[in-house]
């Protein structure tokens, strides 16, 4: 666990020696109340570990406080959060996941600050599109889409296609723009003995294909039935049917390999980083590990074809602890991560800011990036992850797609399966 605290500004520190001096017994309490505790577990090469640390520099000048960082492992945090955050051990602001099971848990419980007043205060909501706002506010009930902002999210991210340049080039192919076109780009690969889609089935990859296949066969009303429990999901309906045939199919045509059971999300990273496969259809969060270790062709990205919506969120987000015990710096903190010159920094290091000057964006992937977000945010088009709707749905789901590839089960089988499985975690939540 890396630790660091910063010193204090000269004006604090004379504050604080003329307390001892004076022998007063608050100076332990005033040197508390000017110091700021931060959690989060973004690495310092990070997009988010380099605008936050710089954020930490321009608000220790600003305020004069100090900023004692704790840098924390996503599980550390994910894992112990109820039980620090019930405690006098809590931090003042933590970078914490977004989602029902999570960010929603905690509210519920009344382990997080409301911030509404916050977010009326700097006009935080101005910055996010409403797509975005969803994961930040949660019910009494802890479900996301209603209720006040329990959390800010100052990143986002999403999926979409990243394509090796070099073997469309030699193979005389072009971008697809309609998935017909997508599959005469696939089946061109394999005439070739190329198998296009680098895929993983014992991981997220796989299952953010077939929703985002799903995806173009539907509308907000459903991503809303699904995701928010807005109304009855029908896993024979044309979205979802669709879906898990299509990724039978393309396993059949060998667009898909079987060998994918068993792989995970780096393997198949990993392999399109090696020029193995020529498309990869995965998150936002690859983009920067791309651009510094596939150096060995050009490579580049575009949305699914024919979708008006994609995978995708808001990044996970600040919050304030309820028993945070310096809660204005903590706002105070937000707000400068919001401005548009730290904003800058997580877009030219590889990251999707929500509230970055376009100008300000220097480097070309990093605006093909954004501008692909921009326009998912445009469009409402930002439809969360297949897994969300259930604490249990990210297992099932991989398990269920890895006997459809495997041919152990029918896609209507599958359907039902998880289907299944799905209503199960919902009427849990929801009773």
């Amino acid at each position: 666990m890396k630790k660091t605290k910063r010193t204090l500004s000269g004006a604090a520190i004379l504050g604080v020696s003329a307390l001892l001096l004076s022998g007063c017994s608050g100076g332990a309490a005033e040197s508390d109340s000017n110091t700021l505790k931060l959690w989060h577990f973004e690495s310092e090469t990070s997009a988010m570990g380099i605008a936050w640390e710089e954020a930490i520099k321009v608000f220790e000048e600003e305020t004069g406080a100090t900023v004692e960082f704790e840098e924390k492992s996503f599980e550390q945090i994910r894992s112990t959060a109820s039980q620090v955050l019930n405690s006098d051990e809590a931090p003042d602001i933590l970078e914490y996941n977004k989602g029902n099971a999570t960010a929603g848990l905690l509210a519920s419980q009344g382990l997080l600050t409301d911030l509404d007043e916050s977010v009326a205060e700097y006009g935080w909501d101005d910055a996010l599109a409403p797509s975005l706002q969803t994961t930040a506010r949660y019910d009494e009930d802890g479900i996301m889409g209603s209720g006040p902002f329990y959390g800010v999210p100052n990143y986002g991210e999403f999926v979409e296609m990243y394509y090796n340049k070099d073997m469309f080039a030699a193979a005389g192919l072009e971008v697809p723009t309609t998935v017909a076109e997508l599959e005469t780009v696939m089946k061109a690969f394999t005439d070739q003995g190329i198998t296009p889609l680098a895929e993983s089935a014992a991981e997220y990859p796989l299952g953010q294909l077939w929703y985002q296949l799903a995806l173009t066969k539907a509308d907000r009303e459903f991503v809303d039935d699904y995701q928010l429990y807005t109304g009855d999901v029908d896993w024979s309906g044309p979205e979802l049917t669709y879906a898990t045939e299509t990724i039978k199919d393309w396993t059949d045509a060998g667009y898909i390999s079987t060998d994918a059971t068993g792989f995970k999300a780096e393997d198949a990273g990993t392999a399109f980083i090696n020029g193995t496969y020529p498309i990869f259809f995965s998150g936002s969060w690859w983009h920067n590990r791309f651009t510094t270790e596939a150096t060995g062709f050009e490579w580049g990205t575009f949305l699914f074809p024919e979708a008006q919506m994609s995978p995708g969120s808001a990044g996970n987000m600040w919050v304030v602890p309820e028993k945070a015990a310096n809660k204005e710096l903590a706002y105070e903190f937000i707000d400068i991560t919001m401005r548009p010159e730290i904003q800058a920094l997580i877009g030219n290091n590889g990251g999707i800011p929500v509230a970055a000057d376009t100008a300000d964006i220097t480097d070309a992937k990093s605006q093909e990036l954004i501008g692909n977000f921009n326009i998912l945010t445009e469009r409402d088009g930002i439809a969360f992850y297949p897994d969300w709707p259930t604490a249990t749905f990210y297992d099932e789901l991989n398990a269920g797609l890895q006997e459809l590839i495997n041919g152990t089960k029918s896609p209507a089988e599958v359907n039902k399966q998880i289907g299944g499985q799905y209503q199960s975690g919902v009427d849990d939540i929801v009773g």
